[in-house]
């Protein structure tokens, strides 16, 4: 009898892609950082994976999916897509809570409850933090007009697209007054690489690290 893909492996196979279409070479330690386990750990469910066909594992080190793998994790990455949307659209959560618990969602969806949120969300759509089913790799963001806040000149910018998988990240920037489709400020690029910002919270500085998980799109210049 087949056996049903372990929630583990569900976890390992989506990070694998998502880290993928973000343009990032993926090996052990992207996998040990991304889901916050040992190196050893990682190791093993490698094995494990490779043995059932969902990776491939180069002499480099290099992680890939296998073409099962990429169907296994894209159902997955999916799913979560749809319970943010469901959690933020239909319950009214708060952009900010809802990664985490769609994280602990994803894996108790029923083919037959995914196809209503499909049929009542859509399958395409950008999440509450303006990311699509796979996030974007810079490069294709670049070509959508879009830029890093830490390489914003100074203006005015509407935001479009946040980087979700660290709740601790996601709360402190909506306590600055960023979050979807807020508009911000750079008042100036200073010299030790921070930003000085203005959003409805008023004035603050910004870090490097923070401000380079925020894509922006520079809003239309007033005219006189």
């Amino acid at each position: 009898m087949k056996q049903s893909i372990t929630v583990s492996k569900e976890d390992y196979l989506k990070a694998i892609l998502e880290a993928e279409s973000e343009g990032q070479h993926v090996i052990s330690a992207t996998l040990a950082h991304w889901l916050s386990v040992s190196p050893p750990a990682v190791t093993m469910a490698l094995k494990r994976l490779k043995r059932d066909g969902y990776v491939e594992v180069k002499p480099d080190g290099t992680v890939r999916l296998s073409a099962k793998g990429k169907e296994t994790a894209y159902k997955t990455a999916l799913r979560h897509h749809l319970i943010e949307r469901m959690l933020c659209e239909i319950f009214g959560m708060e952009w900010y809570e809802i990664h985490d618990e769609a994280e602990r969602l994803e894996h108790a969806v029923s083919p037959a409850f995914e196809a209503r949120l499909i049929e009542k969300l859509g399958e395409k759509g950008w999440c509450p933090h303006g990311n699509a089913v796979l996030p974007e790799n810079p490069a294709q963001r670049r070509k959508r007009g879009l830029l890093q806040l830490s390489d914003a000149p100074e203006g005015e910018y509407a935001v479009a697209s946040l980087y979700e998988r660290d709740p601790k990240l996601l709360l402190f920037l909506h306590k600055a007054g960023i979050g979807p489709q807020t508009n911000v400020r750079v008042l100036a690029r200073n010299y030790d690489q921070t930003i000085s910002i203005e959003t409805t919270t008023g004035v603050s500085t910004l870090g490097r690290p923070a401000a380079e998980r925020v894509w922006v799109r520079r809003k239309a210049s007033r005219s006189s």
